[in-house]
């Protein structure tokens, strides 16, 4: 049987961040609430001339080798953060990478749960084609008022996987526990720019969908739990990695009692440093996973917990493939957290809460640390272009 999942993947996040504890002086409480607390010692903020377009641009220009761009059939786009209530922002990606034009585009949105949805159709597409490729983007800026309870797990974010057959980096197994049911734990409408957050109920139904999702994974022959070595749960904070490693440990019995606190540690490490990025979450909490493990993974189970607001969740395995450790980006991913700027209270006020809904065309001043950005907006419509540096070295 043709194996299909995830052959390559790759994380992008602004070149700036702003420290938490900073931000915690300016709320006037114990750092150690945000430090320890959340789980949450950064927090990424996107320049003016970053949104969730041009991060996605950057997280998918590594993995376009000559083989990805003749054989993508699909590209899926999943964000909450959307530029346009009609354009899909991956069309935008399309533009500005010079995509293969034989191919579907399609924006999916719920919440910080789409990914998964992408990346599940992706497989399947892939099962019934397996000579095509599939390019799954998730992208966004997690965005609350300020001087709220939510501004602590603000972040920005994009990753891009190639999901294609007999992949090199994880196997997705076909099996996968749903649970959907309406709830208002989160929501933004239209005209608002951050979101309305109910930040006990959210938890509360987040932990719900995880021992229900889980559950009806097992009733569809996935695997038990004492089968699998290592967990990526979705991260709004890290800290709620350990609040729904709890939760399914006390849902799967003594099929847990080999795991503890180690199996999911290194997928919170980028998510300490990037905040939260809504639906591309949970696939750099699984990149992290992969970069920073010190045990060889190869041939090794993953439990996947992916969660929306609103609500779904869906709980999923992997297989780590071996011989992973040589298609990574390790490397990349962290000479890209590694190279950021600390920024002042002053330049991530401006920055994060200048308006994303401007109706003024503008152009924007280059401040990125990326390859793409937002050029300007001309007569309503978004200009995206490759950054100075990019361009000379296209030049020279």
């Amino acid at each position: 049987m043709t194996t299909v999942g995830i052959d390559d993947i790759s994380i992008y996040s602004p070149g700036f961040f702003y420290p938490l504890e900073d931000l915690a002086h300016r709320h006037g409480i114990d750092p150690a609430k945000y430090l320890q607390g959340i789980g949450q010692e950064q927090m990424a903020v996107p320049s003016p001339d970053e949104d969730i377009v041009s991060m996605a641009a950057n997280a998918v220009a590594p993995v376009l080798t000559d083989d990805v761009r003749e054989r993508i059939s699909t590209v899926i786009f999943a964000t909450e953060s959307g530029v346009d209530q009609s354009k899909s922002a991956g069309m935008f990606v399309h533009g500005v990478l010079g995509l293969n034009p034989n191919c579907r585009v399609v924006e999916f949105k719920q919440a910080c749960y789409s990914a998964t949805a992408g990346l599940q159709f992706a497989c399947d597409l892939v099962r019934h084609r397996p000579s095509e490729k599939v390019l799954v983007i998730a992208s966004d800026i997690a965005r609350y008022e300020r001087n709220s309870e939510g501004e602590c797990t603000q972040g920005a974010g994009a990753v891009a996987m190639v999901i294609a057959k007999n992949p090199s980096l994880v196997e997705i197994h076909p099996q996968s526990g749903l649970f959907s049911f309406d709830v208002m734990d989160f929501w933004r409408p239209n005209h608002r720019e951050a979101a309305y957050v109910d930040g006990k109920l959210s938890i509360d139904v987040y932990l719900r969908s995880l021992r229900e999702a889980y559950a009806d994974f097992r009733r569809k022959d996935g695997l038990p739990l004492a089968a699998i070595e290592k967990l990526c749960f979705h991260q709004p904070f890290t800290k709620m990695s350990k609040k729904a490693f709890v939760a399914l440990r006390e849902a799967a019995g003594a099929d847990a009692d080999h795991l503890d606190e180690t199996s999911y540690a290194e997928s919170q490490t980028y998510g300490r440093q990037i905040g939260n990025t809504y639906a591309a979450s949970l696939y750099i909490a699984l990149a992290s996973l992969l970069d920073n493990c010190a045990e060889d993974l190869g041939g090794r189970n993953i439990g996947l917990f992916s969660y929306g607001s609103g609500s779904v969740g869906e709980f999923f395995a992997a297989t780590v493939r071996k011989g992973y450790r040589g298609h990574l980006r390790t490397r990349a991913h962290r000479a890209l957290l590694a190279g950021r700027r600390e920024i002042d209270y002053a330049t991530y006020v401006a920055w994060f809460y200048n308006s994303t809904k401007s109706a003024e065309d503008r152009v924007c001043p280059e401040e990125t640390a990326g390859r793409y950005r937002l050029a300007a907006i001309e007569a309503q419509r978004r200009v995206y272009a490759a950054t100075r540096n990019l361009q000379l070295n296209a030049v020279a």
